[in-house]
């Protein structure tokens, strides 16, 4: 188990923030994989999933999470003394990889909804993911403006990190769709079957992912072999991720 101190809280809405910590050296992870995190709340250690949002090569480790879905997110976002540390298992797993899905595509699609956005902000800031395409579409659907998490950040292309956003800027299309005001929901039409797609969000919507996807013909990727769409599917399957709960 390693300790990290938390070294900032970024409240993006009344449904949603975000927080980072210290990285220690010995952590490794690739975008698109989930740690174990918690802390110790009345003696007991509380631990749960969350996609990692800091892309592998940061010194830091960031997390998105929504707000009031157990003892544990309370606590989090509650947090204004960063001397608080949380906990952290050492491994981290997790289906959205890009080694999952197959050579050959010049276009990846990442669809998130919610706070589904967090392994993709890792995704979209890794230098091998980054080499490997030409064209990076992220859509990012939610209810509310105010739970466009990292908006700002998304819209300059990383204008604050010159490197990434050299490397990214003829690359990454930023899509948000706000339903309450009326933009279309994420669906089929933001997918070709040459595309290589990401997902994630709440249950239903990746479910629905895999139904566009395998009716373009398009195959799932995994561990095992590598296919034109991957979702994460530990937590379609479990539904332990509290990060991504919409």
């Amino acid at each position: 188990m390693i300790t990290e101190k938390i070294i900032k809280v970024n409240h993006w809405s009344d449904r949603t923030f975000s927080f980072k910590t210290t990285r220690d050296e010995s952590f490794r992870f690739n975008s698109g994989e989930f740690a174990m995190i918690g802390m110790n709340i009345n003696n007991k250690n509380i631990l749960r999933a969350y996609s990692l949002v800091s892309p592998p090569w940061a010194d830091y480790l960031e997390f998105l999470s929504i707000k009031n879905v157990g003892l544990l997110t309370n606590v989090l976002s509650n947090v204004d003394d960063y001397r608080s540390t949380i906990l952290l298992l050492p491994k981290t797993t997790g289906t959205l990889r890009s080694a999952f899905l197959t050579a050959g595509g010049k276009r990846l699609v990442l669809l998130a909804t919610g706070t589904g956005l967090a392994p993709f902000m890792s995704t979209i800031r890794d230098l091998e993911v980054i080499e490997a395409f030409d064209d990076i579409q992220l859509i990012h659907s939610v209810r509310n403006r105010d739970d466009l998490a990292y908006r700002v950040e998304l819209s300059a292309i990383f204008k604050d990190e010159p490197d990434i956003h050299e490397l990214l800027k003829d690359k990454l299309t930023y899509t948000p769709l706000v339903t309450s005001e009326g933009d279309q929901r994420i669906d089929a039409r933001f997918i070709q079957a040459d595309d290589r797609v990401m997902a994630c969000g709440n249950l239903q919507f990746n479910y629905d992912v895999i139904d566009w996807c395998k009716a373009l013909g398009m195959t799932e990727g995994s561990n095992r072999e590598a296919g034109t769409f991957v979702i994460e599917k530990a937590f379609v399957d479990t539904g332990i991720n509290w990060a991504v709960d919409q």
